[in-house]
């Protein structure tokens, strides 16, 4: 396993995630990383990616990890624009500054030509209940196992 024996911090909430503890709607995961849903999305799909083990920044990140969940955000950029019929995708990484959550990850948004995205993150958005939320994660599911195969 690529991240093995990676540290984990028990007070981190992406943390918890990887190990189960917290619901985290989802979406893919393997050796090295794993993506859920954000929960302040900027448009449905919009996901988080992050390595399985705790690394703060992209700076922390071991070099034999780089590659793989690179590939994973590009796996996980057609499955979210496949999913929510984007016409593409935006990924980003914050470090440290606008980093609400000190555990590495890339977001990947799905966008549309003239969808109102102004800047990086705003505005923000909710999901329009929990039904829709798991909705929108069973779709980037189904996208991302139609492009494993």
């Amino acid at each position: 396993m690529p991240d093995a024996g990676a540290p984990v911090d028990p007070n981190c909430r992406f943390c918890a995630i990887v190990a189960g503890g917290e619901e985290g709607h989802v979406v893919f995961e393997d050796e090295v990383s794993l993506a859920f849903l954000d929960h302040r999305p900027l448009f449905p799909g919009h996901s988080l990616l992050i390595p399985r083990g705790h690394h703060e920044t992209i700076w922390d990140l071991p070099d034999d990890l780089l590659a793989p969940l690179f590939g994973n955000a590009r796996l996980l950029s057609s499955a979210i624009r496949n999913a929510m019929n984007a016409q593409g995708a935006f990924i980003a990484l914050n470090n440290v500054v606008s980093q609400s959550v000190p555990h590495c990850h890339v977001h990947v948004v799905p966008r549309n030509r003239k969808d109102g995205l102004r800047g990086f993150f705003w505005p923000r958005t909710k999901y329009d209940s929990e039904a829709h939320m798991r909705e929108t994660a069973d779709a980037v599911r189904a996208a991302v196992g139609r492009l494993s195969d």
